[in-house]
């Protein structure tokens, strides 16, 4: 196997330096005219960042008038767009040799994409714990709460992230919600998920399930209950989308069953969804790993609390 190039450029912000590599040929006559044509930035940028000495040959920085080379690679930082700060901690819950176990917040994504990057459980970890190659083993939602599994060690990455990919973890969430009278439970449901690239929200379509999720209410308080969901499948949304379809949607959804969209810093009303308990046999030791989260969700312990506007809680 070819050994992969090493980047020229060092890690900023706990993130790696992007690489490109220019096609076998085209009718490009420098590395700048490629560059505007391929990047999704205007060619004034991509100017000054030539004048930054930002772009990045295997020999050192590329020159404005740097001459197209065939199969040739270019490194470069992107941009960093303006972030508004996640005003809530990560939790860490484990740790040892090969895996870190943490309780993330709502709104802080997970990794880096779009226009969250410096403000993500990825980064945040890899500045906080001087851990560079730390590497994510799965993903939870950005409005999502609860256990994240990270690797540390770069040659175990994908033996966890198999573990998680081939459904082989078995995950537990709690969710409050409404209580249906009318709706027997426990309850299974089964449905066929799309999510279209492009298109903010899932929805369910006609043909063959593709997705399940087992939904039990462990307590009732008036017209709110607190749900144990576990979902034998992992589409984009399932469970909050289920939930929906079963007439109790979470609380604090501004996706399902109505698109609300809201602005980034609007931290009022967390989707009370909480990933509470992940257990798997560690691929590396067989022994069996069991992690739960402490969280409660506000909504349950004071609704109130939870209800008041620019305010949440883990």
């Amino acid at each position: 196997m070819r050994k992969r190039l090493q980047s020229p450029l060092p890690r900023r912000h706990g993130l790696d330096a992007a690489r490109l590599k220019l096609p076998a040929a085209g009718p490009w006559r420098t590395v700048r005219d490629h560059l505007v044509d391929r990047l999704p930035v205007a060619p004034e940028r991509i100017d000054a960042m030539f004048g930054e000495r930002r772009f990045v040959g295997i020999e050192g920085p590329l020159a404005h008038d740097a001459p197209f080379v065939p199969d040739s690679f270019v490194w470069f930082h992107r941009d960093l767009p303006d972030e508004v700060p996640v005003p809530f901690d990560i939790d860490v819950l484990h740790r040892d040799d090969d895996l870190l176990v943490v309780h993330k917040p709502h709104f802080l994504a997970t990794i880096p994409r779009g226009k969250h990057v410096l403000e993500t459980a990825l980064v945040r970890l890899r500045q906080r714990l001087d851990l560079p190659e730390l590497s994510p083993a799965h993903r939870l939602d950005r409005v999502t709460a609860g256990l994240l599994v990270f690797v540390i060690r770069p040659e175990l990455r994908g033996a966890y992230q198999t573990l998680f990919a081939n459904r082989r973890v078995h995950k537990e969430y709690e969710a409050i919600a409404p209580v249906r009278d009318d709706l027997a439970l426990p309850t299974t449901i089964r449905s066929r998920i799309v999510k279209e690239r492009g298109v903010i929200a899932a929805r369910e379509v006609d043909g063959p399930p593709n997705a399940e999720t087992h939904v039990e209410l462990i307590e009732r308080r008036g017209d709110l209950g607190r749900y144990r969901v576990t979902p034998t499948t992992g589409r984009t949304h399932q469970i909050r989308l289920h939930m929906a379809s079963l007439g109790i949607p979470i609380l604090g959804d501004r996706f399902y069953p109505t698109l609300t969209e809201t602005p980034l810093d609007d931290f009022s009303r967390p989707l009370q969804l909480l990933a509470k308990t992940l257990a798997f046999t560690d691929p590396i030791s067989g022994e069996h790993r069991r992690f739960d989260s402490p969280a409660t969700l506000r909504a349950w312990t004071s609704y109130e609390d939870w209800d008041q506007p620019n305010h949440a809680a883990k």
